[in-house]
Formats: C-alpha cells, sequence, structure tokens
C-alpha cells in the first residue's frame, strides 16, 4: 500500500475541479436525491441539502417522511421534496430515472421497512450513490447487501461504521488494508472519515487529505459531505475524483470556519456556509 499513496493538495483540487461554461443551465449539472432523515431527526436531510446546495449541481430533491417536509421549505428553499407517507424511509421515491446521483443514510433511522426499503432502492438504482450512516449500517447487519451497492458509488464511513462493514483491526495499516479491500470489493470508493481521511479508489489506491481540523469532530458534518459528495456525482464527476474533491473542499470550509469561531465554537451549520468560500479559494 506504501506504493501507491497519493497526497491531495490544492493544486490537485485545482486540476479536478471543472470550469463552468457561459452557456451553460441547470440542466447540465445534474440532480441529486437525498434520501435521508426520519421523524425526530430531519435536521440530517437539512445539512445534507445544504452540502448538496453547495457542490454546484443543477438540481437538489430532498426524499424524507411528509411531516417533516417544511423544515426543507424553510431552510433550504432551492431544494425540492419529493414525500414518504411514513415517518420513515418506506417507499422509493417517485420517478427515479430524473436523478443522476443518490445520497442515502443521513438521519435514516433503523425501522425495520426503512431496512426493506433500502434494499429495494439498492435493486432499483443502478447509477452512482454515496451510502453513509445508517445505509452502511444496514448493510453492515446484511452483507449482502454490499453485492448490491452500484459501481462507481461512495462509502463514507467513520471508523465505528467502518469496523461494522469489516471488522477489527490490529494496525493502522491494517485498517487501510481492510478499507482498501472493501473498495475493491464493491468497485467503489470508500472514505475513511478522520484525521487526514484517506479516500480509497476503487482500484485499491489511497489518497489522503490534507485539509480540517479537530473542530469538525461535531454532529453533522458527515451530513453536510454526504450532500456534497451528492452533488458531485451528479455533476458528472467520478467516484475518485468526486470524493478527493469533496472531502478536500469539505475540510477546506471546516478551516474556514474554525478561523471565523474557533474549532470550539463552529458547528456543522457553519461548515456548509463556508462551502462556497472554499470553492472560491480553488477558482481564484
Amino acid at each position: 500500500m506504501e506504493n501507491n499513496v497519493l497526497i491531495t493538495e490544492m493544486e490537485d483540487v485545482r486540476r479536478m475541479l471543472r470550469p463552468r461554461r457561459e452557456d451553460t443551465h441547470k440542466g447540465d449539472f445534474g440532480h441529486a436525491l437525498l434520501v435521508c432523515g426520519s421523524r425526530g431527526m430531519a435536521g440530517a436531510a437539512v445539512l445534507a441539502a445544504m452540502g448538496a446546495l453547495r457542490s454546484g449541481c443543477g438540481l437538489v430533491t430532498v426524499h424524507l417522511p411528509e411531516s417533516e417536509r417544511t423544515v426543507i421549505h424553510c431552510t433550504c428553499p432551492s431544494a425540492m421534496v419529493d414525500c414518504d407517507p411514513q415517518g420513515h424511509f418506506s417507499a422509493l421515491p417517485s420517478n427515479m430515472e430524473r436523478y443522476t446521483a443518490v445520497g442515502c443514510g443521513c438521519g435514516l433511522g433503523r425501522h425495520p421497512e426503512t431496512e426493506a426499503t433500502l434494499r429495494s432502492l439498492l435493486r432499483a438504482w443502478h447509477r452512482p450513490m454515496v451510502l453513509d450512516a445508517d445505509a452502511l449500517n444496514i448493510i453492515a447487519a446484511g452483507p449482502d447487501l454490499l453485492g448490491l451497492v452500484p459501481e462507481g458509488s461512495i462509502l463514507t464511513p467513520h471508523l465505528g461504521e467502518l469496523r461494522r462493514l469489516v471488522g477489527e483491526w490490529a494496525t493502522a495499516g491494517e485498517r487501510l488494508a481492510k478499507a482498501a479491500d472493501l473498495a475493491v470489493r464493491t468497485r467503489s470508493c470508500v472514505v475513511v472519515k478522520g484525521p487526514h481521511s484517506a479516500v480509497i479508489s476503487p482500484e485499491g489506491q489511497a489518497a489522503f487529505n490534507t485539509t480540517g481540523n479537530p473542530g469538525m469532530a461535531t454532529g453533522g458534518s458527515g451530513d453536510v459531505l454526504t450532500g456534497l459528495l451528492t452533488g458531485l456525482l451528479a455533476s458528472g464527476y467520478g467516484a475518485f475524483e468526486a470524493a478527493r474533491l469533496g472531502v478536500w473542499l469539505h475540510g477546506r470550509a471546516g478551516d474556514i470556519a474554525a478561523s471565523r469561531y474557533g474549532q470550539n465554537g463552529m458547528n456543522s451549520r457553519d461548515i456548509a456556509d463556508c462551502l462556497g468560500e472554499a470553492f472560491r479559494c480553488v477558482e481564484g
């Protein structure tokens, strides 16, 4: 693995980020669907939507319980809402063919019907998706679901979720090797979240991130990342490129937030709000 490691720096991100042509319109940048949130956990869907809306994608739709729809309309008026009739994920979103990427898992919960509906989503959706949080926990409890993960997807486990997916490890090197094996088996990227997050390609190559700070260890930070990555996938970036871009920009936004509020005073909403400035750092 030592000979198969990259470091993601500002120069790499500038090379990867695509400029926007003057004659473009929203249809050129994809439509992201976020299957996130449940009754009492709508904040996760809000933060994911904020991340997606700052990604540069053309359209964002959030699928969440009808009872929670107002919070999206009030906090993210640029996003559309597709309503689930239950207080948890119980039905596939309508008109799935109109989306270009799906992000799933933030605040989803572990209701038995949610587990069954996630299985149906994985069977019905064959384009790239971002899987996080409870989506990963459900997959870990039903290992056959790994075979249904669409090629070119992005899995974003923190260390606890990774442990549930691949088992225990004794050293950091063994952890990285197990995460790389997961990426190869699923033909997808695996983002191992933490200090200097590792982004692992479907071929097992690892790229370590250089942005971010301890203030980002706060509830909802990962939800913002899920939305951002989903938006980048929807825009047409490949999984490895989207993951490297998104993780770097997310960390850069966290650094900007820390410079404004301090590492102890910042929260996940601040990270989402600073994503625009993170993009501007790269574009400028």
